[in-house]
């Protein structure tokens, strides 16, 4: 059972994870972007909700005798773009993509790229405080490298499944991509040293501004009559 100090710490640390995702919503407002509290609020947890099929996959994976030959040359690239790259992100598509459906179900707008970018910032928030809760020193870090990356990732995913009702092998492209760009931040902070953690950080805030420009581009359009 969690005591006070207990409940005062979880708090702290969701608060701090969650500076990318307030800082996101803040611009949705200021940009009048048409994306409700409500609607983010869902996306949010939507997100967050995948970490539980997230964590079944890595489960059921690691249970697979020889499946991952930590020994071998290609063990931790296996543990690094498979068991966590790919299962976080076949989460992630999976829980957009019923999202999505019950969205159209109601005849409401998609808006595939900022719902995903939320939903990756809704996954970081809940990964984040899990692990700062064991290494809170890290904390801080993580809200301003991690969740970049998983909002960034989130995108990618959530445009992925709009183009593949279109292009299936270009949604096949996009979500790769999110992948890769996810397995590779995770190798470099893999890395010791200085230098790798810092590209690390560079790529997560690169992708991340990425997406941002992405979805300001499609302001014009949302907003033609």
């Amino acid at each position: 059972m969690l005591t006070m100090d207990g409940i005062g710490v979880l708090f702290t640390l969701l608060c701090i994870s969650s500076i990318t995702a307030i800082a996101v919503f803040i611009w949705f407002r200021l940009a009048r972007f048409p994306f409700t509290l409500v609607r983010f609020s869902v996306a949010l947890l939507v997100g967050a909700a995948s970490c539980f099929p997230a964590i079944l996959l890595q489960t059921i994976l690691i249970s697979i005798p020889g499946f991952f030959p930590m020994a071998g040359r290609w063990g931790p690239v296996a543990e690094i773009f498979i068991r966590i790259a790919l299962t976080e992100e076949l989460s992630r598509l999976l829980l957009l993509s019923v999202l999505f459906f019950i969205l159209r179900r109601f005849n409401a707008p998609v808006m595939a790229d900022a719902t995903g970018l939320v939903a990756g910032l809704g996954f970081a928030i809940l990964e984040s405080a899990v692990i700062g809760a064991s290494s809170p020193h890290n904390t801080l870090l993580r809200a301003f490298s991690t969740a970049p990356l998983h909002g960034a990732c989130g995108f990618r995913v959530g445009t992925s499944i709009e183009m593949f009702r279109e292009n299936p092998a270009r949604g096949i492209l996009r979500f790769s991509s999110a992948v890769i760009i996810h397995g590779v931040y995770n190798f470099m902070l893999r890395i010791p040293g200085t230098l790798p953690s810092i590209a690390a950080v560079f790529i997560a805030l690169s992708v991340f501004i990425t997406a941002i420009l992405a979805i300001r581009n499609k302001q014009p359009n949302v907003h033609s009559k």
